[in-house]
């Protein structure tokens, strides 16, 4: 067991925003979430190994999209409420909360509601990197013919009506699209709880030990800061064994907010080195990056744009034309994958949304 402190915090959120691929969230806001978590009681990270077979683990998320684009609201008590709304509604004991992806603001996701509720964060997640929908966090189960689940969520202004609260169960294929209706109708961006698993299922499908990997990419980076921004991409680059595709100027930017799939939605292109254009494809967060037509990074690699002059991660919403930025991929090969990134019935909504093939591209290495 380790007992997370406010360093903790800064260095998950350090290393998942490398690890949000252009979404996962807000720093801000997962900085303060993380330091309200470590405020208001101890917050306990324990491995799978720590836990019994049989424990009930439940994934925290927040759900929407993260660009911010939209008027949305997310409280502290909302990731509370979701936990307390799932744990009344569910016939039997939970001891923990995991994140469904790191990311700007979800690698402090669990950290909340397990402070408020004296349970512990569970060092497991649905997925190393930030993701455009719950199905790819669910770790095999959008296509399981077998497995009910429950979630519950809460968000939104209250002072415009657009405050929701509601409890749900089912498939969790169904169940994930109803949740991302239900965020779009709050404003955009709202706290879950979702797929109460076992421990036993959790080691053999999701990301074991992905809040660690998190939390050691951020150290990392926190200690070479001092040393200015090439200092920083040196130690990204040794921690994670990635790679710079290409470092150039943002020549376009046209990712928008798409009601009908709820996603922030487009594509980002950079002028590089000796001509070649690079085109970074986002659904929320970046699902595919070309190469002169030539697809050179795609789900499940980790896809980060930084900006050049600070090396800071950004979001969609946070690239200008006109910027220079650093366009860099962790390969596939070189972290953990979770069992949802096997499953094809995830990938059909994003393909379409964006024009492209994804899932085709995905082990076209193996």
């Amino acid at each position: 067991m380790r007992i997370l402190n406010h360093d903790d915090v800064l260095a998950a959120l350090t290393g998942g925003s490398i690890y949000a691929s252009g979404g996962g969230g807000f720093y801000e806001h997962g900085l303060a979430m993380g330091h309200a978590a470590i405020t208001i009681n101890k917050v306990k990270l324990v491995s799978l190994d720590e836990l019994n077979d049989d424990d009930i683990v439940v994934t925290a998320a927040a759900i929407g999209a993260p660009a911010g684009t939209t008027d949305w609201e997310m409280t502290g008590r909302d990731y509370i409420k979701a936990a307390q709304l799932l744990i009344d509604h569910y016939d039997g004991k939970v001891v923990g909360f995991m994140a469904g992806q790191n990311g700007k603001s979800s690698s402090t996701n669990g950290w909340l509601p397990a402070a408020a509720l004296d349970l512990v964060v569970v060092d497991a997640l649905g997925d190393i990197r930030a993701h455009p929908s719950g199905k790819f966090g669910n770790m095999g189960l959008t296509s399981d013919e077998h497995y009910q689940t429950i979630e519950a969520a809460s968000g939104g202004k209250r002072e415009t009506g657009s405050h929701i609260e509601l409890v749900i169960t089912g498939k969790p294929e169904k169940t994930s699209e109803v949740l991302r209706k239900a965020s779009d109708l709050s404003g955009g961006f709202f706290a879950s709880a979702r797929n109460p698993l076992t421990v036993e299922f959790l080691k053999k499908n999701s990301v074991v030990g992905g809040y660690t990997l998190a939390i050691e990419l951020g150290e990392a980076v926190l200690k070479a800061q001092p040393d200015g921004p090439e200092a920083v991409l040196d130690a990204i680059l040794n921690q994670t064994n990635g790679e710079v595709v290409g470092t150039g100027k943002v020549i376009e930017n046209n990712v928008k907010y798409s009601e009908e799939g709820t996603y922030d939605i487009g594509h980002i292109k950079v002028q590089a080195a000796r001509g070649s254009v690079l085109t970074a494809y986002a659904a929320n967060e970046f699902m595919a990056l070309d190469k002169d037509g030539k697809r050179v990074g795609n789900y499940p690699d980790v896809i980060t744009i930084f900006d050049k002059a600070t090396l800071k991660p950004l979001t969609t919403s946070e690239i200008s034309v006109g910027q220079e930025v650093i366009v860099f991929k962790i390969d596939r090969s070189n972290f953990p994958l979770s069992a949802g990134v096997y499953e094809k019935a995830n990938y059909p909504e994003i393909e379409e949304a964006l024009g492209i093939d994804i899932y085709d591209h995905v082990f076209d290495k193996q």
